[in-house]
């Protein structure tokens, strides 16, 4: 056996259903694509992909039995990018099933196909949203880099909950071809890893053209607006993240960083949007696909039929999406969705123009809502149970906000501060 097939092996078994359940699938080919393209800007580097993201000759299940015979015919063109950048895509992560538009009571992390996905430091602990199984193979150190995607903080909320950095670039960023889309509107595809800036090389080669390139403000230079909407406190963002946040914020501005506060609450549109665009847009991707079952109702009907392996959490959203949705994309509701979408869009960037990039501390999706570039970056302070903690930054222009990200990244790991 060839050192690289006992390398590839050995991640099989770490990151697989006898370790931590990240990994879906393995790419036979992998072994044979390293060492291809030594100069190029991802060379040799194993990359592992989504479950919802077409790879050739790969499954493309969205972690779900009902798509268990889709086998892409050709790769997507972010990962046609990325082999041309000289990545080798390793194979397949399990993630939450359907990208977490099965049921209002899917675990995350789970999927009928895969499993759950387990949280690299404890079991005790989520391993959060739908991109679990890519987020978790970085955190653990399987892979460097993994392609995940984001409609609600499916990149960035399980880059925070696992200590790593994300990157959802703005809406129209990457092609949505060859993947398994919620809703066209709000989905994107992005990028995990250990760092920003590694998450930006891996975004980067997914690009038709190459970004330019990022450099790092200084901290005096930086203007950053902390969004006070739905402080620290509730389901999902803790007291004591509030309080790392504050003592971070108090830190950049005593190295001469301004800051301003905006209230950029919650987004209950993005709810309709993705309920009415998830049934024409997920038909349309099956319609090209080589899955038997081409329709939601096909879906729900082979779910409702199988309930001990499919019903698990039951079926709620999908159900929601085949019977509340008359009149498709010309319903009134979704019509009206987008209006407030269009206005929140203008509303939000007014707000925040005049700053390199916006803070996020509490729960809020008005980021993924208005299609605007949003990162994770992690810091040198470990919670209780030894993740490092996160922050959520967004920006109205996707270059000031990673330039500004780089910067905010430095001083969060350049030495340990009271919390």
């Amino acid at each position: 056996m060839r050192t690289e097939d006992r390398d590839i092996r050995s991640l099989l078994k770490k990151g697989g259903k006898r370790g931590l359940n990240c990994i879906a699938e393995l790419d036979p080919t992998a072994a044979e694509q390293i060492g291809c393209g030594g100069s190029l800007p991802l060379s040799g580097v194993p990359v592992l992909v989504k479950d919802n993201i077409d790879v050739k000759d790969l499954h493309t299940t969205a972690g779900s039995l009902a798509l268990e015979d889709n086998i892409a015919r050709e790769d997507a063109p972010i990962i046609r990018n990325l082999r041309r950048n000289g990545a080798v895509i390793l194979g397949k992560t399990n993630m939450t099933e359907f990208a977490n538009f099965t049921t209002a009571n899917m675990p995350g992390g789970y999927s009928s196909r895969g499993g759950r996905v387990i949280h690299a430091v404890s079991r005790r602990l989520s391993p959060a949203g739908s991109s679990s199984g890519s987020a978790v193979a970085v955190a653990a150190g399987i892979v460097p880099m993994a392609v995940g995607t984001d409609t609600s903080h499916s990149i960035t909320g399980c880059a925070m909950f696992n200590g790593i950095c994300g990157l959802k670039p703005p809406a129209g960023a990457l092609s949505a071809e060859g993947i398994i889309p919620i809703a066209r509107t709000l989905d994107s595809a992005g990028a995990l890893a250990r760092n920003l800036t590694d998450a930006l090389k891996l975004y980067s080669a997914m690009r038709d053209e190459p970004l330019p390139e990022v450099k790092p403000l200084r901290t005096d230079e930086l203007r950053i607006a902390v969004n006070t909407a739905n402080r620290a406190g509730r389901e999902g963002f803790p007291e004591d993240q509030e309080r790392f946040l504050d003592s971070l914020v108090k830190k950049l501005k005593a190295d001469g960083a301004v800051t301003g506060e905006v209230e950029q609450g919650a987004a209950p549109e993005m709810m309709t949007i993705m309920q009415w665009e998830f049934r024409p847009m997920l038909e349309e991707y099956l319609a090209k696909s080589t899955a038997s079952r081409k329709t939601l109702a096909e879906i729900v009907e082979y779910y409702e039929s199988h309930p001990r392996k499919m019903m698990k959490y039951g079926d709620s959203l999908l159900r929601a999406a085949l019977d509340e949705t008359p009149g498709g994309l010309g319903g009134q509701p979704y019509l009206d969705a987008l209006e407030a979408r269009r206005e929140a869009i203008a509303k939000v960037t007014a707000e925040i123009g005049e700053y390199d990039a916006a803070l996020m501390t509490g729960p809020t999706s008005i980021m993924h809502f208005c299609g605007l570039p949003t990162v994770t970056v992690a810091s040198c302070v470990k919670d209780k149970h030894g993740v490092q903690r996160c922050l959520i930054l967004y920006g109205a222009d996707e270059m000031r906000l990673y330039s500004a990200a780089l910067a905010i990244e430095k001083a969060a790991c350049s030495q340990p501060f009271p919390v």
